[in-house]
C-alpha cells in the first residue's frame, strides 16, 4: 500500500478555526458513511470495513494504538437480548426465599455458637448470576453426555445449600446444622464445597482461593481429551466457574487461562463476580477491575462478555446521542462505585450526574427513581443474554463479568461496605428491612426469632424451580459415583519384576516406566492409563511411549517433527494418551485431578501416572494435592529422580529430601519410598485394585530414584510372596538375614529407596568390627507409623483388654531384630523418628537435613552423612550407648573411615 497525494491544499496550512471546522466535517461524513453501512449491510460488513481501514493506516505508519478493551458498557446491547425464556415473578419469590434463608442459617449459627462464621455478602452478590444458572443452564446428572460441571464460588455456600432447602433435599435441623458437622443429632453443613465431607453433594473444593479456575480449565479440557479417545460419548457437556474478582489475584487463576485459549475450550465458562471487594476493602479502588480483567482474557485469547449496567440504564443510554454517559462511564473509578452502591441515589445524583449535559438526561427523576440504576449482575435479563451467548460461542472459552453489589440488599451495615465479606450478624431492623424488601409473609415476631421461610413443596414457586431443575437434568450440586469397575492385571502380569533385572543396572525411575509401559498394552486395563508429565519425558526416560501411544492434541499434528523417521519420533494426535503438559506443575497436576476424579464425575475410571521431578512435587503443588484429596482422587503421583542424593550435579531446589513429609500430612494419601523394582510392582498393583475395584478412596505417591544398579530379586528364603508383598504394603520387611547368628554384637539397619545401597555396604563393613547386622527394607515410614498410632489409640481407649501390637513393633521385637536399631533414609530424620517411642529400644536415625549441594552421588552421601561408613559409625554408637562396645572402638572407626569429627553438620551448612 503507497499513501496517495491529497487533490486539495495541505490541511496544515488552514487557520485553525477553520482547521478544526473541516476535521469535525469530516468526521461527521465518516460517520455517516458508517451508519449507512450498517443500515444497508449490517454489523459484519461494517466490521469488515473497519478491518481493512485499520490495515490499511497500519500499512500507512498511522500511530494506532492497540486496545484490549471495550467501553465500559455491557457488550450485549439491548436490542440484541434475547427474549427471557422464565417466569419472572416465581422465580423472584424463590429467589427472595433463598436470600432470606441463607441470612437466617448463618445468623442461627453464630447465634448458637458465636464466631463460628459463615459468609453472607458474597451470595447476596450472586444470587442472580447462579439462578438464571439454575433455573435455566446447568445441566445435571440425568442429562448423560451433557451434564455440566459447575465449579461454585466457594464463599457463596450459604446460598446452595438455601437453595437445597427449598428443593427438599434437607431439612432445617441440617440447616441449624451448617459448620456443626460434628453434631450428635445428625449430619451437618460443610464451611465451603467440600465433596469429602459431603460425599454425595460437593463435587469440587474451591477454597482455597484460586484453585478453582485453574482445575475448571483443566476439567473441560479433560472432557475433550475423554470424547476424542472415545473413551466418553460426544456431548455438549460445559464447565461453568463462578469466581470472585479479588480470587484472581491468585497466580493459579490466571496462571492457566493462555493454555484454555490454545486448547479452543468452548466448553468452558467462567463467570467472574465482580462485586469490586475482597475481604478487607476495594479489588482495584483506583481503576476499574472489570476493565482489567478484560484485557487480560482478551488478550489471551477468551471471549469476554461484561454484563456492567441493568436494564434500567439502557433508558439513558438511548436518549444519550452524544455518548456522555459513556464517557461518565470510563471516569469511574472502583472506589467511587462502591459509594453509590453504599450511599445510594443522593449520592449517584450529587457526584455521577455532575455535569449540566448529565443532569439534563435525569429532569424529572427523584433519588428513588435513581436508587433503580443497578449494576447488571443483578439484572436476570442481562445475565440470561450473557450467558446464552456464552453457550453459543465456539472457538475459545469465554469470560462473563457481571458487575454485582457486595452484600446486595443487607443494609447500611453490610451492602457494599468495606466489612462486607466478614458480616456474619445483622441487627434486628436490618432484617425487618430486608423481609420487607424480600416482600415475605413473615410477621415481626417470626423475624425477630430467625425463622426460615419454606412456602413448600406444592407452592408455585418451589413446583417451578423443581420443574425446571427436571428439565435440565436433575438437581445440582450432586455427586453420584457410578463406573464400570475395570478388569485389573494380577499377580502373574508383574512376575518379571519379582524376578530382579538380571544383571541388567536401571533405576526404580526406567522401571516405573516399564511397568508402565505395560499396563498401557494390556487389553483389558490399558486404554484406562493416563500418563501425565509435564515438560520431562525424555528426563524420565518415558519418550520410547510418545511414539507408541502419542501427544494428546486436539489439533493433531499439523506439521512434519524434526525427528519423523526415527524411532523416537515425536508425536502428536487428537487421540493421543500422554497429556504432556509443559512446564506448569500446577497445570500438570489439575490435569492428574481431573483424570483422578473422572471415576466419579464421567463414570470413567481412568488411572492416571503423574510423574514429576519430586522436589517440584509436594512443595510447588501441596494446595492442589490438599484439593486432590478433598475430592477423593485416585491414581499415582510418582516422584521421579528421587531423593537428596541421587540427582547428579543438580544442586540445592532440584535435590528432594521432604516430600515424604510434606506427603505425610494428606490424611488419604499413601506415600512410599521403595528401593526395588519388585517392590514398585507389588505397591502399584495393590493400588490398582484398592482404588478402582475395591472403590477405596485413597491415592498414591511414591518416589522412584534415578541411580542405575541391579534390581534384586524378591527374596527367596522360605516365605511366600504373599508374606513380602504383605511388608511392602504395610511399609517394612526383613530383606536380608545375616548368616553369622553367633555374634556378640547385633544390629538392625533400616533402609528406603536410594540409601539401601549405603546399608548394604554398611552391612558388610560391620563384620570386620563383629557386627552382624540384618537389613530391612522399609518401604513405608508413614504406614509404619500410623498403624502404630491407631494401635496406641486403640490400646488407651481399651485399658482392660490385652493390648495389641503394632506391625512395626511386631517385626522389631528383641527376638526377631536383636541389637541396636539404625534407620538410613534419602529424606530428612524426621519421618523415621516418629517411630521412636512406638518400640521397645530406640531407633537411631540417619538423614538427609539440610540443603543441598551441585555434587556427585558419592560426594553427597558423604556431605548429609548417609554413606555406608556414616551408617557403621552410628551402629557402633548405638552400641556404645547400649554398653556393647567402647568408645574407643568409635573413635577408632572414626578414625579409620576418615571422618572428620569437627565438620559442621549438614543442617547447619
Amino acid at each position: 500500500m503507497t499513501k496517495q497525494p491529497p487533490n486539495r491544499p495541505p490541511r496544515a496550512g488552514l487557520p485553525s478555526q477553520e482547521r478544526d471546522s473541516v476535521n469535525h466535517i469530516e468526521t461527521q461524513e465518516w460517520l455517516d458513511s458508517l451508519a449507512y453501512v450498517f443500515a444497508d449491510a449490517g454489523d459484519n460488513r461494517a466490521a469488515e470495513l473497519l478491518t481493512e481501514l485499520d490495515h490499511y493506516a497500519y500499512f500507512q505508519g498511522a500511530p494506532i494504538e492497540f486496545k484490549q478493551n471495550t467501553p465500559y458498557i455491557n457488550t450485549i446491547d439491548v436490542d440484541a437480548q434475547p427474549e427471557y425464556p422464565g417466569n419472572e415473578a416465581l422465580e423472584l419469590k424463590f429467589r427472595n426465599a433463598i436470600r432470606w434463608n441463607s441470612v437466617i442459617m448463618v445468623l442461627r449459627a453464630n447465634k448458637a455458637s458465636d464466631g463460628i462464621g459463615g459468609h453472607l455478602a458474597t451470595y447476596a452478590s450472586a444470587a442472580e448470576l447462579l439462578e438464571v444458572g439454575f433455573n435455566h443452564f446447568f445441566r445435571g446428572p440425568e442429562a448423560g453426555p451433557d451434564r455440566d460441571m459447575v465449579f461454585f464460588q466457594g464463599h457463596a455456600s450459604p446460598g446452595v445449600y438455601a437453595r437445597s432447602f427449598l428443593e427438599g433435599r434437607w431439612d432445617e435441623g441440617r440447616m441449624n446444622r451448617f459448620r456443626r458437622e460434628l453434631s450428635p443429632d445428625g449430619p451437618g453443613l460443610a464451611s465451603y464445597p467440600h465433596p469429602w465431607l459431603m460425599p454425595d453433594y460437593w463435587e469440587f473444593p474451591t477454597v482455597s482461593m484460586g484453585l478453582g479456575p485453574i482445575q475448571a480449565i483443566y476439567q473441560a479440557r479433560y472432557i475433550k481429551y475423554l470424547e476424542n479417545r472415545s473413551l466418553k460419548p460426544k456431548g455438549d457437556a460445559r464447565v461453568w466457574a463462578f469466581l470472585g474478582d479479588g480470587e484472581m489475584d491468585e497466580p493459579q487463576s490466571i496462571g492457566a487461562i493462555r493454555f484454555a485459549a490454545y486448547e479452543n475450550l468452548d466448553n468452558l465458562i467462567f463467570v467472574l463476580n465482580a462485586n469490586l471487594q475482597r475481604l478487607d476493602g476495594p479489588v482495584r479502588a483506583n481503576s476499574k477491575v472489570i476493565q482489567e480483567f478484560e484485557a487480560l482474557f482478551r488478550g489471551a485469547g477468551w471471549n469476554v462478555i461484561k454484563v456492567i449496567w441493568d436494564g434500567k440504564w439502557d433508558e439513558l443510554l438511548q436518549k444519550d446521542y452524544n455518548g456522555t454517559i459513556v464517557k461518565r462511564f470510563e471516569l469511574l473509578v472502583d472506589g467511587e462505585s462502591q459509594r453509590y452502591a453504599a450511599f445510594g441515589g443522593k449520592e449517584l445524583r450529587e457526584k455521577f450526574f455532575n455535569t449540566p449535559e448529565l443532569k439534563r438526561l435525569i429532569e424529572g427523576w427523584s433519588d428513588a427513581d435513581l436508587e433503580l440504576l443497578n449494576r447488571g449482575g443483578h439484572d436476570v435479563h442481562k445475565i440470561y443474554a450473557a450467558y446464552k451467548a456464552a453457550t453459543e460461542h465456539k472457538g475459545s472459552p469465554t469470560l462473563i463479568i457481571p458487575r454485582t453489589v457486595k452484600g446486595y440488599g443487607l443494609g447500611e451495615s453490610a451492602q457494599a461496605r468495606n466489612v462486607a465479606h466478614n458480616v456474619k450478624k445483622l441487627d434486628v431492623a436490618s432484617l425487618m428491612a430486608l423481609r420487607t424488601l424480600l416482600e415475605l409473609p413473615l410477621t415481626d415476631e417470626q423475624v425477630e426469632h430467625l425463622e426460615y421461610y419454606n412456602p413448600g413443596p406444592e407452592s408455585p414457586e418451589v413446583k417451578y424451580a423443581l420443574e425446571r431443575r427436571a428439565a435440565l437434568g436433575g438437581l445440582v450440586p450432586s455427586r453420584h459415583v457410578e463406573y464400570p469397575h475395570p478388569t485389573v492385571p494380577t499377580g502373574e502380569f508383574y512376575e518379571e519384576f519379582a524376578g530382579g533385572s538380571k544383571g541388567r543396572a536401571v533405576s526404580t525411575t526406567m522401571a516405573a516406566v516399564s511397568i508402565l509401559s505395560k499396563l498401557l498394552r494390556d487389553k483389558e486395563i490399558g486404554k484406562y492409563i493416563v500418563p501425565i508429565v509435564p515438560d520431562e519425558a525424555r528426563t524420565f526416560g518415558m519418550d520410547a511411549l510418545v511414539p507408541r501411544i502419542g501427544i494428546y492434541s486436539p489439533r493433531g499434528q499439523t506439521y512434519t517433527p524434526v525427528d519423523s523417521g526415527s524411532l523416537m519420533v515425536y508425536k502428536e494426535s487428537i487421540d493421543g494418551q500422554m497429556l504432556e503438559e509443559g512446564l506448569t506443575e500446577d497445570g500438570a497436576m489439575s490435569s492428574w485431578i481431573a483424570a483422578a476424579t473422572s471415576y466419579a464425575n464421567h463414570g470413567v475410571p481412568t488411572i492416571p501416572f503423574y510423574v514429576f521431578y519430586s522436589m517440584f512435587g509436594m512443595q510447588r503443588i501441596g494446595d492442589l494435592v490438599w484439593a486432590a484429596a478433598d475430592q477423593m482422587a485416585r491414581g499415582f503421583l510418582l516422584g521421579a529422580t528421587a531423593g537428596r542424593t541421587t540427582l547428579n550435579g543438580e544442586g540445592l531446589q532440584h535435590q528432594d529430601g521432604n516430600s515424604h513429609l510434606q506427603g505425610y500430612v494428606v490424611p488419604n494419601m499413601k506415600t512410599y519410598d521403595p528401593a526395588f523394582a519388585y517392590e514398585l510392582a507389588v505397591i502399584i498393583e495393590a493400588g490398582i485394585q484398592r482404588m478402582y475395584v475395591d472403590g477405596i478412596n485413597e491415592f498414591y505417591y511414591i518416589t522412584v530414584d534415578n541411580e542405575n544398579e541391579i534390581q534384586p530379586a524378591m527374596p527367596d528364603d522360605g516365605r511366600t510372596h504373599q508374606e513380602i508383598h504383605d511388608g511392602i504394603l504395610k511399609g517394612m520387611y526383613l530383606f536380608q538375614r545375616n548368616a553369622n547368628k553367633k555374634a556378640r554384637l547385633r544390629a538392625q539397619i533400616l533402609a528406603s529407596g536410594p540409601a539401601m545401597d549405603a546399608a548394604q555396604k554398611a552391612v558388610d563393613m560391620l563384620a570386620d568390627y563383629g557386627v552382624a547386622a540384618d537389613l530391612w527394607s522399609v518401604t513405608s515410614y508413614k504406614e509404619l507409623h500410623q498403624d502404630a498410632l491407631l494401635t496406641q489409640r486403640h490400646n488407651m481407649l481399651h485399658p482392660t483388654e490385652t493390648a495389641k501390637v503394632s506391625y512395626v513393633a511386631e517385626q522389631l521385637t528383641p527376638e526377631n531384630a536383636p541389637g541396636v536399631l539404625i534407620s538410613v533414609s534419602d529424606y530428612v530424620k524426621l519421618g523415621a523418628d516418629g517411630l521412636n517411642g512406638h518400640l521397645d529400644r530406640k531407633l537411631w536415625t540417619l538423614g538427609t537435613d539440610g540443603f543441598g549441594r551441585s555434587e556427585g552421588r558419592a560426594e553427597l552421601r558423604d556431605f548429609f552423612e548417609v554413606d555406608a561408613k556414616h551408617v557403621v559409625v552410628a551402629t557402633l554408637y548405638a552400641l556404645q550407648r547400649d554398653g556393647k562396645v567402647k568408645g574407643d572402638v568409635v573413635a577408632k572407626a572414626i578414625a579409620d573411615l576418615g571422618i572428620d569429627p569437627e565438620r559442621a553438620a549438614p543442617v547447619l551448612r
